[in-house]
């Protein structure tokens, strides 16, 4: 795990850590939500919007871990088979809840509309923070196997 802060594996993962948070900003159009905040400051919920974004960064930065660190391994002829799914499935779920999970219509609410089936992540009890909360845990568990079969 210590070799994810060494220089060029680093370097990968700042790179991978800025291309994943750019490519869910830009799939989940939050670039324009961005722009009418300032014209709706009374009618939104801070608190949720500011964990989303806090969420957003935290699976960004475990999804550039765990590519790395899954690379590193793979280097190294060990299995990854188990972790690399779940670290998948991770990184799917993040951008399927975009940054702001109430405000936008991610992918799989886009998906269920083509068959006629209305729903967004704002139906949720917490308006879709759970599955971002969710998605971090799948990236940590993804991790602590990587690492826990790295000891074997």
């Amino acid at each position: 795990m210590r070799k994810i802060i060494q220089k060029p594996y680093l370097y990968w993962t700042i790179i991978i850590f800025i291309l994943y948070l750019g490519l869910n900003i830009y799939i989940s159009d939050f670039y324009e939500t961005l722009q009418y905040i300032p014209l709706y400051t009374e009618q939104i919920h801070w608190g949720k919007l500011i964990l989303g974004i806090i969420f957003t960064i935290i699976i960004a930065a475990l999804v550039a871990i765990n590519s790395v660190y899954s690379y590193i391994r793979y280097k190294h002829h060990q299995q990854i088979k188990k972790s690399g799914v779940i670290a998948c499935v991770g990184a799917i779920g993040g951008l399927a809840t975009g940054v702001c999970s109430s405000c936008v219509v991610a992918i799989f609410p886009l998906f269920f509309g083509l068959f006629g089936i209305t729903f967004s992540w704002i139906s949720l009890p917490f308006q879709g923070l759970e599955i971002q909360a969710l998605m971090i845990v799948f990236l940590a568990v993804s991790l602590w196997w990587m690492k826990k079969n790295n000891s074997n």
